[in-house]
């Protein structure tokens, strides 16, 4: 098969990029190029901003129609309706990557399946995946534009430990903390379940898809089978780094509203992580049979700490987001210290006055 990746080089694409590679097909890659050093030596590449430069694009692709075109950073649905004027008549299939934090939240049934409705009045972002999915399924309707809807969830790789709460920056301030002994902000009770997916795992199932002519006109999630409670996962983290899980635990109403609105923890977590969510896969797996995530979390992770702890380059600090931990925790200890003193306050003055 002849196929374009658009992206290629992301947590998610970047192993399905490898993979393709390894195999017989051919392999084209369109992207910004910031991270060439990383592509194998066999892909095709073409170095242009698509979201500008829609003509030159145009120009640079190959005559001959793609068999699978592959949209990996197409968020708005001004993105899509582009990719219907470029792509309509030049591949047989267009998969877009779209995304399970667009499942209703909270979920009427904890297992989710593609038919479980979507909506996320937290999140503008699923929101904006959810009509980029709407425009796609429209074009496939009336005109046969031939789509594949993926809609992943918490996938992962080496370059960074999948946490629940962290700044801007990245994981490796959450680890730091774990590793100089401070307490880690944990959502809610830590006991709700959540997926995670080793991204070599997830690219397998999507490589499934392509060409695959069960999957016109259908959406599909890719995860692993695992299901674990946020709990279990930063107990594994900290197994991993050989130290003690310190969970601080705060209710996802509350951080939303006390961090910076450009971390966007409501969407992160009221419309997303604060759920239970289990996928059911079945679809996947009747679509592509011997599918199978085979990396366990306690296995994904301990490759992405030594990866990490290895490799200065991606251990981003992100003091701004130390100090907010902090400062959040000072605060509510200091409001359930000020809170007992009134209970206790309270009951001395029942006994004065019962005397």
């Amino acid at each position: 098969m002849k196929i374009l990746i658009i992206g290629g080089t992301g947590t998610i694409s970047s192993a399905i990029t490898r993979q393709i590679a390894a195999s017989n097909h051919e392999l084209w890659l369109l992207s910004r190029g910031t991270r060439n050093d990383e592509l194998p030596a066999n892909v095709k590449q073409i170095i242009a901003d698509i979201n500008n430069d829609e003509a030159g694009v145009l120009s640079r692709l190959p005559t001959e129609p793609f068999d699978a075109v592959c949209e990996f950073i197409g968020f708005l649905p001004e993105q899509v309706e582009r990719d219907i004027r470029m792509f309509s008549g030049r591949t047989k299939q267009y998969v877009f990557i779209s995304s399970a934090s667009a499942y209703n939240k909270p979920v009427r049934q904890y297992v989710i399946t593609e038919g479980t409705s979507l909506t996320n009045p937290y999140w503008e972002y699923s929101r904006n995946k959810i009509a980029c999915e709407e425009l796609l399924m429209k074009a496939y309707r009336d005109n046969g534009f031939p789509v594949t809807i993926v809609r992943p969830s918490h996938t992962y790789c080496e370059r960074g430990v999948p946490v629940s709460v962290h700044g801007p920056k990245g994981s490796w301030q959450v680890l730091k903390r774990m590793m100089d002994g401070k307490q880690v902000i944990v959502h809610g009770d830590g006991s709700s379940l959540w997926t995670l997916t080793w991204n070599e795992d997830f690219a397998r199932g999507f490589i499934g898809l392509l060409g695959n002519p069960q999957a016109i006109g259908e959406a599909f999630q890719i995860m692993s089978d695992e299901s674990l409670t946020w709990n279990q996962i930063y107990q594994t983290v900290a197994d991993a780094l050989g130290v003690e899980y310190k969970p601080y635990y705060v209710s996802s109403s509350y951080l939303a509203r006390v961090s910076p609105k450009t971390w966007d923890l409501e969407g992160n977590l009221l419309g997303d992580k604060a759920c239970t969510v289990v996928f059911d896969c079945s679809k996947l797996k009747r679509a592509v049979p011997g599918f199978c995530a085979t990396t366990p979390f306690h296995e994904g992770v301990r490759r992405t700490v030594d990866y990490i702890l290895a490799h200065p380059e991606v251990q981003t600090e992100d003091p701004e987001f130390d100090t907010w931990c902090d400062r959040v925790i000072e605060t509510l200890e200091s409001s359930e210290i000020v809170s007992n003193q009134i209970k206790n306050d309270q009951k001395q003055t029942k006994k004065i006055t019962s005397i």
